[in-house]
C-alpha cells in the first residue's frame, strides 16, 4: 500500500494585507473585490488598527525564518494616509531584529504626492500602479466615482514616482477590450519607462447568468491571441540584447523551463502558500478568496504560522491539485497546473476547465521552442559562471 506523502509545515514568508479592507476611491466596472473585506464597523468605513498592525508585525517577523514580505492592497491602501505607514515602517524596525523584510504596495496612484514618493523610496517599497495602458485603454473600465476616466491622474503619478526615484511596476487588467492591443500596451509601457509589467486577465460571473461570463472579461481566445503578441514583442526585446522589460507571467513560466520553482502561485500544483490579512485582523486563504468559507481567524486571536498550516489552508491549496480529467490529459499539464482555481469556470462539466485554458494552449504551443531555446542558452551561460 503507498504510503501517504508526509506533511511539510509551510514557512511563513509572505502576507497580503488589506488595511482599508475593499475601500476605494475608484469604482472599476471589473473590480471584483467591491463589497467584500469583512464586516464593516457600524457607521464607518474599514480601517486596520494600531493594535492589529502592531499584532500582524510582531507575529509576521516572530514567526517567519529570515525574512518577510508584505503587500499592502485593498481596495485602495493608502486610503489609510501615509502616517499609517510610516507606524509600520516603524514598527517593522522594532520588530524584525535586523531580519530582511520587502514591501509592496498594490495602488491606483491617486493620492500618491511627492511625500509620499520620498517615503517609499526611502523604505524601498516597490509600487505596483494600477494602470491598464494608454488612455483609451485605461479609462474604458478604470473610472472616477463621478465617472470621469483617472487615466490622466494615474500616468501623471506614474511621472511623479519615476521621477522621484521609486521602483515601479505596471499592474495591468487584460479584459475583452485591452486584449486587442497588445502591442500599443507594451509600448506605452516601455516609453513610460515602466519596465516592470504585470498582466492580469479579467474574468468575473456575470450576475445575471453564473453560468457566463460578464461582458467585459477577457475571451479566451482573445487572451490567447494577446499573449502570443506579447510574448513575441517580449522575445524581440530579449534578443535585442537591450535591457528587457520583466512581463511576470513569462519570467514565472522560465522558472518551469529552467527547472525551478515558479514564483507564481497560479503555476504551482497546490496553492495556499500565503495569507491575507484583513481590515479588522481577520485572516483568509487567499486575496480572491476573501470570503466566510476561507476565513482562518483571526490574527488577534491566533498564531499566523498555525494558520498557514492550519486543516482548511491545507485542504483549500489542494483545491487547486484536484485538475479535471482534461487538465489531466494536457500536454501542458506541467506547465500550466490547471490555472488559478478564481478563473475555473463554475459548469461543473469535467470539473471546471480554467476559463483560459484555450488562451494557454495557444500560448504554450506558440511559445514552447522558443522557451525552451532560451532555457538552454540560460544554463549554458550559468554553467560557464560557475565553470
Amino acid at each position: 500500500m503507498k504510503k501517504a506523502a508526509p506533511f511539510r509545515r509551510k514557512p511563513l514568508t509572505s502576507l497580503l494585507v488589506k488595511p482599508a479592507g475593499s475601500s476605494c476611491n475608484q469604482a472599476c466596472a471589473y473590480c471584483f473585490y467591491r463589497g467584500k473585506g469583512g464586516p464593516r464597523p457600524r457607521g464607518g468605513e474599514r480601517r486596520m488598527s494600531q493594535a492589529v498592525l502592531e499584532e500582524m508585525i510582531r507575529q509576521a517577523f516572530e514567526q517567519c525564518g529570515q525574512g518577510i514580505g508584505f503587500g499592502w492592497q485593498g481596495g485602495e491602501p493608502t486610503l489609510m494616509g501615509l502616517e499609517f505607514f510610516r507606524k509600520a515602517a516603524g514598527l517593522m524596525v522594532r520588530w524584525g531584529r535586523g531580519k530582511a523584510v520587502s514591501n509592496g504596495l498594490q495602488t491606483n496612484g491617486l493620492l500618491l504626492d511627492r511625500e509620499w514618493a520620498r517615503f517609499l523610496r526611502e523604505h524601498r517599497f516597490l509600487v505596483g500602479l494600477s494602470l491598464d495602458g494608454p488612455e483609451h485603454v485605461h479609462d474604458r473600465y478604470r473610472r472616477l466615482a463621478d465617472g470621469r476616466g483617472s487615466w490622466a491622474l494615474v500616468a501623471d503619478r506614474a511621472r511623479m514616482l519615476l521621477d522621484e526615484g521609486v521602483e515601479v511596476n505596471a499592474v495591468a487588467v487584460v479584459n475583452d477590450y485591452s486584449a486587442a492591443f497588445a502591442d500599443e500596451t507594451y509600448a506605452f509601457f516601455k516609453e513610460m519607462g515602466l519596465r516592470h509589467m504585470q498582466f492580469i486577465p479579467c474574468v468575473e460571473t456575470d450576475p445575471a447568468d453564473p453560468s457566463r461570463a460578464a461582458a467585459f472579461s477577457a475571451g479566451a481566445e482573445a487572451y490567447g491571441h494577446f499573449l502570443c503578441r506579447l510574448f513575441d514583442l517580449w522575445v524581440d526585446d530579449f534578443d535585442a540584447a537591450r535591457p528587457r522589460p520583466y512581463i511576470r507571467l513569462f519570467e514565472s513560466l522560465f522558472f518551469r523551463y529552467v527547472g525551478r520553482r515558479p514564483p507564481d502561485c497560479s503555476l504551482l500544483k497546490e496553492c495556499g502558500t500565503y495569507l491575507v490579512v484583513e481590515a479588522d485582523g481577520g485572516v483568509y486563504s487567499c486575496d480572491f478568496f476573501v470570503e466566510e468559507p476561507w476565513r482562518l481567524g483571526n490574527v488577534t486571536e491566533e498564531k499566523l504560522e498555525r494558520l498557514l498550516n492550519s486543516e482548511r489552508q491545507t485542504r483549500f491549496g489542494r483545491v487547486k491539485a484536484a485538475i479535471p480529467g482534461t487538465c489531466r490529459a494536457c500536454r501542458w499539464r506541467d506547465l500550466c497546473r490547471g490555472g488559478c482555481p478564481k478563473d475555473r469556470q463554475r459548469d461543473p462539466r469535467d470539473g471546471g476547465l480554467d476559463h483560459f485554458c484555450l488562451s494557454y494552449r495557444m500560448f504554450f504551443e506558440h511559445a514552447d521552442s522558443r522557451m525552451i531555446d532560451l532555457a538552454e542558452a540560460w544554463k549554458r551561460a550559468e554553467a560557464e559562471k560557475s565553470g
